[in-house]
């Protein structure tokens, strides 16, 4: 069994802010905005981040390129792709920061959360059968041989601060967040208030190891199935933020290539089909986008836009771009065994 460290992270590169913004958030007053904001659509302000990233750090774009070549090359040999002991095992570490007793989550919500995380990515979710008839059975991804595991008891620290936002202040205890716990060894996840409609946000391969990990606001963190006592929001309640969060941090892009609705971009994924733009809520089945009839787009695709009910799915190749980054002479190959 090969132990996987966030140290996975020290090659991660996008930080993919999961968002609801503009109209689609409903915002009572300044001062209660924090706990009464209702989200009502998932998005992400995955490419604005990308951009100041890049400012901050002009060798970002050369490293983000050097492990797409490298990735596109393993899922070529599939050989590589060879795990030694069968299974990947990634140590995970909740840090939960609260200001007020209701964003305290319990410890009951966060193992929730972790048990979605292996039924989502090793395709043992129930709902995976919800997937439509001549739709996409050839291509759907019959589960990744990972295990997530809490490192130890989630860690409860009280913050000052009422929201955070996705400057990263949460990934630091002299902000009013709180300091990833060895990072190399680690997937660190933030669960705290978010502001300004924030979902979450994860930062992908190539980005800094201070930072690595993924933020998950804390209405959206966990399954309200698996744990009725938590605290939870509509739509987003059955953890799958997370899911869509640590697909970025193991290195998939939005599946409709994030081109504003052009059918020009692309999640350099070969088995997803070409989509105009983001799903929302929950679509019904065929949605024709691009040109891509008969089956439409595969908006049941974890790394869509659409509610927690109605994404359930990895793709086959999707799960090779995960894979390879855990490869000999992949990004994250020299994690703890």
């Amino acid at each position: 069994m090969k132990r996987l460290s966030t140290a996975l992270l020290g090659v991660l590169f996008l930080a993919g802010s999961c968002s609801k913004q503009d109209a689609k958030v409903e915002q009572p007053n300044e001062e209660q905005a924090s706990e009464t904001m209702i989200i009502t659509q998932r998005s992400c302000a995955s490419q604005e981040v990308l951009e100041e990233q890049m400012k901050a750090d002009p060798r970002l774009a050369t490293r983000m390129a050097e492990i797409e070549a490298f990735t596109q090359r393993t899922i070529q040999n599939r050989q590589a792709m060879r795990l030694v002991n069968g299974v990947i095992e990634i140590p995970v570490v909740v840090h939960v920061l609260w200001n007020t007793a209701g964003q305290n989550i319990s410890d009951v919500q966060v193992q929730s959360q972790i048990d979605v995380l292996n039924e989502d990515f090793q395709n043992t979710n129930a709902d995976r059968t919800l997937l439509p008839a001549n739709s996409f059975q050839a291509v759907a991804s019959k589960g990744l041989p990972v295990r997530f595991v809490l490192a130890q008891a989630p860690i409860h620290k009280f913050t000052k601060t009422n929201s955070f936002s996705s400057n990263d202040a949460v990934k630091n205890s002299k902000r009013g967040g709180d300091n990833a716990i060895n990072p190399a060894e680690n997937l660190n996840m933030w669960v705290c208030n978010l502001g300004q409609g924030l979902l979450g946000y994860a930062q992908f391969p190539g980005g800094s190891l201070a930072t690595d990990g993924v933020v998950i606001l804390y209405k959206a963190f966990g399954s309200k199935a698996k744990a009725p006592g938590g605290t939870y929001t509509t739509s987003y309640d059955l953890g799958r933020t997370a899911t869509h969060e640590v697909g970025h941090w193991m290195n998939l892009r939005h599946i409709w290539g994030d081109d504003g609705g052009a059918c020009s971009g692309s999640d350099l994924v070969t088995d997803t089909p070409n989509q105009g733009a983001e799903n929302y809520g929950t679509p019904t089945y065929p949605h024709i986008s691009c040109s891509n009839a008969p089956a439409g787009d595969m908006f049941m695709n974890y790394m869509d836009y659409t509610n927690d009910k109605a994404m359930y799915m990895f793709s086959i190749n999707q799960k090779d771009r995960m894979m390879a980054i855990f490869t000999a002479s992949g990004p994250r190959a020299k994690m703890g065994d």
